[in-house]
């Protein structure tokens, strides 16, 4: 039975939504279950916030764990004690936040400034380090220009079953329902730097940020600037808005109207806009040099490209390095409609769960039956591009279970450049293969890479298991003699 002196709360969540938000969810309700205490979890995943925590469960909290590589509404938290982690030690490290959280050790949090009327307040610094303020003011991002990404590619790529050139009155391939859909998607591509920008922004200095962001966005894409220019659009509104609010703290309140409606987005509009109208041309010409070079990579060199985009995409699965290969391939298929790119990474992030499930059925004998049962689901998060089903496998034994994952990712990313797969959508996994150019080569390189890794970890499985029975069975013959 759960002591029901003890009560927390937690947040998670990750840049994507996807899976981290909810297996951190998952590792922190087992510590606690283990721990004999009661704990709610709020997750900020894909479609939102869920189980939102009340304002009394708050109250009676013990302590408070954020688990998040996202901004999270901390005003409601002033006073309590406060455990901070990133989402994947909540997935990894799930006891040992808890024990800090019950330990009543932690510093109790005190947030600075006010949130605006009807208005949470997100996290924006109260203590992190910059480099994780940055990483989380990217990705926040990275969360809220997904949607439109995945949106978009599709459209497009679906207007493509009508002939490439469908969406032209002028060719003979024309049809108006796949002109229309062709569109819907360009609009919706079209939309990706200013969201993008906007939640930079956003994170760092909440709603005056967001809106200095979004026309700095919006610029940047006009101009050609591109997600580069989206970054620096997006950093310079937020933290610019965030001295002017600084600077205008002390103004009446009977002034707050006027502040907020007019003067702060007036001055963020006119400053960001300004900047990057002035700024634009330079950084568009730096944003299409880098674009051309990685790009140069796919046919100059596919082994390298393959090397480097499978050990970033393999690495942390789904954390910042996996999503720095992730954002490429996307900013090349947004921007230049580069396919070939993003097969690669794409290819990449579904490899590792297949590696797991492989080995789990190949090696069944070496896993547990908990493992057995998560390695056969791992062939259906590989189906969906979903890498991270692979973290329960890697975080026990990451010095010798991550290499072999960026060995077959290498592998996999390498077969896909040199058969030329080119994929138009930037989400997906197997549910896009029809719109996939060489779609069973593209199978055969995620199978390939799949099989390798497997087969690896499972021998190694198999070793470790003898070499323990080994272990075992000495002690036992030595007593018998």
């Amino acid at each position: 039975m759960p002591n029901k002196e003890k009560f927390f709360v937690a947040v998670t969540g990750c840049p994507t939504g996807i899976a981290h938000t909810f297996m951190a969810e998952a590792a922190l309700k087992k510590a606690a279950q283990q721990a004999g205490v009661a704990i709610r979890v709020e997750t900020n995943g894909a479609a939102g916030i869920e189980n939102a925590l009340t304002d009394e469960e708050i109250a009676r909290a013990d302590a408070v764990i954020i688990a998040s590589d996202k901004a999270v509404e901390m005003a409601r938290f002033h006073g309590k004690r406060l455990v901070r982690a990133s989402v994947g030690h909540g997935v990894k490290k799930a006891n040992e936040l808890l024990s800090r959280a019950m330990s009543g050790n932690e510093a109790v949090y005190h947030h600075e400034g006010s949130a605006e009327v009807g208005e949470r307040k997100t996290d924006t610094s109260d203590g992190e380090s910059l480099g994780r303020l940055l990483y989380k003011a990217l990705m926040n991002g990275v969360s809220n220009m997904l949607p439109f990404v995945v949106a978009g590619g599709v459209l497009i790529a679906v207007s493509f079953f009508w002939g490439i050139y469908s969406f032209d009155p002028t060719n003979a391939q024309y049809t108006p329902f796949a002109a229309s859909i062709f569109n819907l998607g360009k609009l919706s591509f079209s939309m990706m730097v200013p969201v993008f920008t906007a939640f930079i922004a956003y994170s760092i200095s909440n709603r005056p940020g967001f809106v200095a962001g979004f026309v700095g966005g919006l610029i940047a894409a006009n101009v050609g600037a591109g997600f580069l220019g989206g970054i620096i659009a997006g950093f310079a509104a937020g933290y610019f808005m965030k001295w002017v609010l600084h600077i205008t703290r002390n103004f009446p309140r009977s002034l707050e109207g006027f502040k907020s409606i007019f003067l702060l987005p007036l001055v963020g509009v006119l400053v960001i806009g300004l900047v990057m109208t002035h700024m634009g041309d330079s950084i568009a010409a730096i944003n299409k040099g880098m674009m051309a070079w990685v790009a140069g990579l796919e046919h100059a060199n596919p082994l390298i490209l393959g090397v480097v985009v499978g050990c970033m995409s393999a690495f942390d699965l789904g954390g910042p390095v996996n999503k720095a290969a992730y954002v490429t391939g996307t900013m090349l298929l947004a921007e230049q409609g580069n396919a070939l790119f993003m097969a690669g990474v794409m290819t990449a992030s579904m490899v590792p769960p297949l590696v797991i499930a492989f080995a789990t059925v190949l090696f069944k004998k070496y896993f547990e039956k908990e493992e057995q049962a998560a390695g056969l689901v791992n062939f259906i998060l590989s189906a969906t591009f979903i890498a991270e089903g692979a973290i329960p496998f890697a975080a026990k034994d990451p010095l010798r279970v991550i290499p072999i994952l960026m060995l077959s990712s290498s592998i996999g990313a390498t077969l896909t450049y040199w058969f030329h797969v080119a994929v138009p959508a930037p989400h997906g996994g197997l549910i896009i293969l029809p719109l996939v150019t060489h779609g069973m080569l593209w199978i055969a390189s995620i199978v390939c890479g799949g099989l390798v890794g497997g087969v690896i970890y499972g021998f190694y499985r198999k070793r470790k298991y003898l070499a323990q029975a080994a272990s075992t069975a000495a002690p036992l013959n030595n007593s018998l003699a």
